[in-house]
């Protein structure tokens, strides 16, 4: 018998955190190098915020809480429920958890037995398979293709569910593509998860504020009222208000799950960290207008990624409607050598060999289930982004 438990072999270190990591520890020994791998916004947290948390300290909000979350952030989360998507939450059935990823955990070990299905979308997020695995479920994929605009269609989805399928993940907008799901798009798989009312449905709407071109966000409850019974509605202040390390997520859904999920953070990481719930408030509360104008910087970094990657040579880039990542085809430079002799057999050798020559770090599509691609966040400069693709588009000329 191993030391390390069986659960803990089945799953894999976080490609996003290793890509990003790797970046830090080149440029710690003098490397020039552009990291594209973090999914992290480069604006500050809000002044608004900042005061609120410091408000708090010195109030001595510095105290244990409630497992799942002050009365004051449930009823601000609530509160935008309502007024953002048109959904009627009570404070019991709120939720908030230090972190998105911790949301997840705590509703896939609350509810996950051997042998049930959970059934993801590829190209996903690096954690959903494996918090899965690390709950004893079995992760079912559906790939959702660059022909469809990396969106699930619903006979993808349809042929996707068993009688041993209990959650549906669903992103939108994406993480790692950027593909947001129109109101009819949307429909389509609701109307494939109505006529199974055994399965679940986990939507993380982290990236909510953060689409383009007037796009409409929409939230599978929001397009299906009948699947409100069984859908957790997951949400987050990282993204939007540039939170990232304040490390607070949230969610809404039925009140029994919820405790399930409490039950479980009691005897994990039990409450998040009172001053960061405070300024979690003033973030859903407080005033929202620097939020438009963000997305608005977002968009323009986007353009100018998508319109720069498509110039370099064997590259494919499509338009994503949202979130601040890219997630281009390398398809056209497999098979071909970098001047040193090197074959690039697949998408990860495209990012280590791009890394080597040229000092750009971003994740390689396999890491999300689908290559082969590679995935590029645009949540940095302007400046940087244009030496990156610039690097990216020499290093595409150099191979043969």
């Amino acid at each position: 018998m191993g030391f390390i438990s069986d659960a803990l072999n089945r799953i894999q270190p976080s490609a996003t955190m290793a890509a990003t990591q790797k970046a830090r520890d080149l440029k710690a020994q003098g490397v020039d190098v552009i990291g594209l791998g973090a999914g992290e916004p480069d604006f500050d947290t809000p002044d608004n915020i900042k005061e609120a948390a410091i408000e708090a300290i010195r109030r001595g909000e510095t105290k244990y809480t409630a497992v799942d979350g002050i009365p004051e952030l449930k009823a601000a989360i609530c509160a935008k429920f309502k007024r953002e998507n048109g959904l009627d939450y009570a404070p019991n059935q709120a939720f908030v958890a230090p972190g998105g990823k911790p949301i997840i955990f705590n509703a896939m070990v609350a509810t996950l037995n051997p042998g049930d299905e959970v059934v993801i979308p590829t190209p996903y997020w690096v954690s959903y398979p494996d918090i899965v695995l690390l709950a004893g479920g079995k992760p079912v994929f559906a790939e959702a293709s660059m022909e469809t605009g990396f969106k699930l269609t619903p006979e993808a989805l349809e042929a996707a569910i068993t009688p041993k399928t209990k959650w549906f993940i669903f992103n939108s907008p994406s993480n790692p593509s950027g593909a947001a799901y129109t109101r009819d798009e949307l429909k389509a798989l609701t109307d494939v998860l109505m006529k199974h009312p055994h399965v679940w449905i986990l939507t993380d709407d982290m990236y909510e504020h953060l689409v383009y071109d007037d796009f409409q966000f929409v939230t599978p409850v929001q397009v299906e009222p009948g699947l409100y019974e069984r859908t957790l509605t997951m949400n987050g202040v990282s993204k939007a208000y540039a939170m990232t390390g304040w490390r607070i997520g949230y969610c809404a859904g039925p009140v029994e799950l919820i405790k399930a999920m409490a039950k479980v953070q009691g005897q994990s990481t039990s409450n998040p960290t009172s001053i960061s719930q405070w300024a979690a408030v003033e973030a859903l509360n407080g005033t929202q207008d620097f939020i438009p104008e963000r997305a608005a910087v977002f968009k323009e970094r986007r353009d100018l990624v998508v319109s720069m990657l498509n110039q370099a040579s064997g590259i494919t880039c499509p338009t994503p409607e949202g979130a601040f990542y890219v997630y281009p085809s390398c398809k056209g430079t497999i098979g071909k050598k970098t001047p040193s002799g090197k074959v690039i057999e697949n998408d990860q050798d495209f990012v280590e060999q791009l890394l080597e020559a040229e000092g750009v770090a971003c994740v390689h599509g396999g890491a999300f289930g689908l290559s082969p691609y590679f995935r590029i966040s645009y949540a940095t400069s302007t400046e940087n982004l244009e030496k990156a693709c610039e690097r990216i588009q020499r290093f595409c000329a150099s191979l043969s």
